[in-house]
């Protein structure tokens, strides 16, 4: 048996060792397109913060972890999938067959289509070699600007401003981190950027970037508003789509990512799929979505390991959650945040104090929240929405104060 998995981000990894253990014998074969050891692109951030090496970022610390567990490492790039001869077809190097397939390539980062973003000083933050080249251009009090205020943005966002830089951030949409705020609450996480110097636009778009000739080795962006800002460093945090385009003509079921069952099975027979190219099971729809954040493509990665090693593991799919550091400000957003037609909600707005809560409610479950200015309650939120507890006549004493949902977990647990 030879199992092989393209990429070596946490669900290829986690992968890797779920298989190890559940099949001693087997032979491992994990494919990565990049010549640092497999990382979490979650920690760059961190590096670019100083708050850790390089060395930091790697999934797993122990040195020669890959050899000891026989996990073959190869570096390269997949060019497309032959199911029927069970041939992986690799860039420049051998072929490589398999017995059971994983595919775990992850996402790339969106490139807007804006003149001047092949300009020099204008990088993604996706790679660690990315990392070195924005390293070279944010010194500190150094101009830099950060297109993109969604979740990996806002996490940019956080390094940029440690490193002590001019910053300013443009956000196409109203408000910022629009897919896991509402207008309340993306506007408060605004005012408290805006509070720590960093300059915000929203409902604004980049529409060209330009070489500018003094002084010289800088850029000059231009915005719909009318404005220019001089730049040393534009740094693009756009969106992420999902790696699937190699597997054009392999036969498998694909929409935002590759369709996989509830145990990470793709529509091709011994083809299974996991992390930001798979389009998984939600927990809070019942439908299929792709999650791109690094719990789930853990979870993702065990769930695959399991059932490619013949083990029933099912998965009952993963909670749309975020949780956010934004210079300061913890945020976090849980399930159906925006709620549902005709569901109850309740919300308490402390502005001054950068404070904000609200839940969703379908019938007497919640469904979703949204928490600003506090990090003590995340894992009861978490609690009561993925066990659907009914909260009978706690939902009235939530709606009047969202407050205690402490006390609504423990009493209503324990019924």
């Amino acid at each position: 048996m030879t199992y092989v998995i393209i990429g070596a981000g946490p669900a290829g990894v986690t992968a890797a060792d779920t298989l190890r253990k559940a099949d001693p014998k087997a032979d491992i074969v994990m494919i990565g397109s990049e010549p640092e050891p497999p990382y979490s692109r979650m920690a760059i951030p961190y590096v670019l913060t100083g708050l850790i090496a390089e060395e930091g970022t790697y999934l797993r610390k122990e040195e020669g972890h890959y050899d000891k567990n026989a996990i073959q490492y190869r570096q390269g790039e997949a060019e497309s999938i032959d199911p029927k001869n069970k041939v992986v077809k690799l860039k420049g190097t051998d072929d490589q067959p398999y017995s059971k397939l994983l595919i775990a390539t992850g996402a790339s980062p969106v490139k807007p289509p804006i003149d001047g973003l092949d300009l020099k000083g204008v990088h993604h933050c996706w790679t660690l070699e990315d990392c070195r080249n924005i390293m070279k251009f944010a010194d500190k009090g150094a101009d830099v600007v950060l297109m993109g205020a969604g979740f990996i943005g806002c996490i940019i966002m956080e390094a940029l401003a440690e490193r002590g830089v001019n910053l300013t951030v443009v956000e196409a949409l109203d408000r910022m981190v629009p897919r896991m705020m509402n207008e309340a609450a993306g506007n408060m996480v605004k005012a408290w950027c805006e509070k720590q110097n960093v300059n915000v636009h929203t409902s604004t778009k980049v529409t060209k970037l330009e070489a500018s000739k003094d002084p010289e080795d800088t850029l000059v962006v231009d915005l719909d508003n009318g404005k220019q800002i001089p730049a040393h460093l534009v740094v693009v945090a756009t969106g992420v789509k999902s790696n699937i385009d190699f597997v054009d003509g392999a036969g498998l079921k694909t929409d935002q990512g590759i369709l996989v069952d509830e145990c990470m099975r793709t529509s091709v027979d011994d083809i299974y799929a996991a992390g930001d190219c798979a389009q998984g099971p939600d927990f809070s729809t019942g439908g299929w979505a792709v999650h791109a954040v690094q719990p789930t493509a853990v979870d993702h990665g065990r769930i695959a390991g399991l059932n490619m090693a013949g083990k029933s593991a099912p998965f009952k799919g993963s909670l749309n959650m975020n949780v956010l550091d934004t210079v300061g400000l913890i945020s976090a957003s849980f399930g159906k945040w925006d709620g549902i037609e005709g569901g109850d909600h309740a919300e308490v707005i402390d502005t001054e104090n950068f404070k904000y809560m609200r839940l969703e409610f379908d019938g007497d479950k919640i469904i979703g929240a949204l928490s600003l200015g506090r990090t003590d309650q995340i894992g009861v939120l978490r609690g009561l929405i993925q066990t659907e507890i009914a909260l009978g006549p706690w939902k009235e004493r939530l709606m009047e104060n969202p407050h205690l949902i402490a006390d609504a977990y423990v009493a209503c647990s324990q019924q």
